[in-house]
């Protein structure tokens, strides 16, 4: 039996991506099951809810040697805590590759897009396979959610082909709707704790010799987000030195103005936010304008500047 899971911290394309490539698998005659590491954001939780799906088993620790399969995620920080004594039989992501062996040769499927659900349409297709309905739907909250409703630098014309053939056999006529919907469930934070808030979409990145947590808050009110700052700042340094980071960032995404306004918890963070994308901080924010894109612009800026 193969373990599909993504990665942690997980978002609609992670859970979603485990459930459909668990049952693709199956289907094509390795029997699955998806698995989380970590507990549903608010979109994830309404996006399954109005599918009526339930949420993948939380993934307790698996005996060495166990196979797995990998959606959405490639890179040991952001996977299971025992990966290395993992086997690896698949992976099929849409981030760059990172530090990822495998014991033996293994099934691999990169390619540059908005979302994992994107290319798991692609393996349906190649495989001759029908999408049904709820998957279908899964899929397609998924490339909604990971490309904002196509506002990502991260969106391709096959991520928009990909999302207008799923949404007929999704049953879902109005697009933009469903998409406000997930939206709306996403940014309905209520009380969440800071330090919840923090790793609702938060991943850790080896950046040259240092490691750096980036946390992302993608929502449609970001006044909600930035009246808890001081909480906010207070859970990043308790994260940081918890984790024992170089440095930690949350960047507020304002999902329909498509702006990024980042938390700045020191001054250690300043100065490389400063040399990484030319922002001054003032008051413990960082006006990076219109990047919005963890994985397209965020991080790989902070590369850069650390190569050097």
């Amino acid at each position: 039996m193969i373990s599909v899971f993504g990665h942690l911290n997980p978002d609609t394309d992670a859970i979603t991506a485990a459930l459909v490539y668990a049952h693709f698998l199956t289907r094509t005659g390795t029997p699955a099951t998806p698995y989380r590491l970590g507990e549903l954001n608010h979109e994830t939780a309404y996006v399954l809810r109005e599918a009526g799906v339930n949420a993948p088993d939380l993934l307790a620790a698996l005996p060495v040697g166990s196979s797995v399969a990998l959606v959405d995620h490639n890179e040991s920080a952001q996977s299971a805590p025992n990966l290395a004594e993992l086997d690896v039989r698949y992976v099929v992501d849409h981030h760059k590759l990172g530090d990822l062996s495998t014991a033996q040769p293994a099934f691999l499927r990169f390619e540059p897009l908005g979302c994992t659900g994107t290319l798991l349409l692609k393996l349906h297709r190649e495989a001759g396979l029908s999408v049904e309905p709820t998957d279908a739907r899964l899929l397609l909250s998924a490339i909604l959610s990971d490309t904002l409703q196509f506002r990502s630098p991260t969106t391709t014309d096959t991520d928009r082909d990909a999302a207008a053939f799923l949404a007929p056999i999704a049953g879902i006529s109005d697009v933009e709707g469903y998409a406000m919907q997930m939206f709306a469930a996403k940014s309905d934070l209520g009380d969440m704790p800071a330090d919840k808030l923090l790793k609702m979409d938060y991943k850790v990145f080896p950046l040259g010799s240092e490691t750096w947590g980036i946390g992302m808050v993608e929502t449609t009110n970001p006044a909600y987000v930035f009246g808890r700052q001081a909480e906010l700042l207070s859970a990043m340094q308790a994260e940081k030195a918890a984790s024992k980071l170089s440095g930690i960032l949350l960047g507020v995404v304002d999902i329909l103005n498509e702006t990024n306004r980042t938390l700045i918890v020191s001054d250690t963070e300043a100065e490389v936010v400063q040399a990484a994308f030319g922002v001054p901080t003032e008051q413990h924010l960082a006006d990076l304008g219109k990047l919005i894109s963890r994985k397209k612009q965020i991080v790989p800026a902070l590369e850069a500047y650390f190569a050097q």
